[in-house]
């Protein structure tokens, strides 16, 4: 970790508004990212976002510098996403995904797809589904890592997964086959 990392931290432990912002500017970037692809929508990736500097700056002081800052900060925002999805889990039926929706002009040919429009595939998976999904595909947490995080057997974070993998290959294949019926 560098002096000028470490004078943020002390800072920010200090209660520095300054030294807070800093280390936001240095981070939000990357974690909205990491918001986005376990929420709905962008309301509740900001709303994950901000709950999660609200932890980060909470739980700075045990911060003990092992390992790297990042991951220590990245591990937080994935736990703050999974405590809204509990939370709107008990609130709200599963999402149901438009058909209508198209990702891509249907002018523009394969390039025009996207990693924002993969993106909203994503968020339009089922809650389990795309929290199982990012959890594994993205993070690499195991089977059972998942299992005991979100309170399932190995077996339905499995099959979470592959639902999940079955829904994306689906609708990915349906975007570019009008991509390709519109050349």
């Amino acid at each position: 970790m560098t002096d000028a990392m470490r004078k943020i931290i002390k800072g920010c432990l200090q209660h520095q508004k300054a030294d807070q912002y800093r280390l936001y500017a240095l981070f939000s970037k990357k974690m909205y990212g990491i918001c986005l692809r376990y929420a709905a929508s962008n309301d509740e990736a900001q709303d994950i976002l901000q709950e999660g500097f609200v932890k980060v700056f909470a739980n700075l002081p045990s911060f003990k510098g092992k390992g790297s800052l990042e991951g220590w900060i990245k591990k937080i925002f994935i736990h703050t996403a999974i405590e809204k999805y509990r939370e709107r889990i008990y609130h709200i039926p599963m999402e149901h995904v438009r058909e209508d929706e198209l990702f891509v002009s249907r002018n523009q040919g394969y390039e025009a797809l996207h990693a924002r429009d993969i993106l909203v595939l994503v968020q339009k998976l089922p809650a389990q589904y795309r929290l199982v999904f990012n959890l594994y595909a993205l993070e690499g947490y195991s089977h059972k890592e998942i299992g005991e995080s979100l309170g399932i057997s190995e077996s339905t974070s499995r099959s979470n997964l592959a639902r999940a993998r079955l829904f994306l290959k689906e609708k990915l294949n349906k975007e570019l086959d009008l991509i390709t019926r519109a050349i």
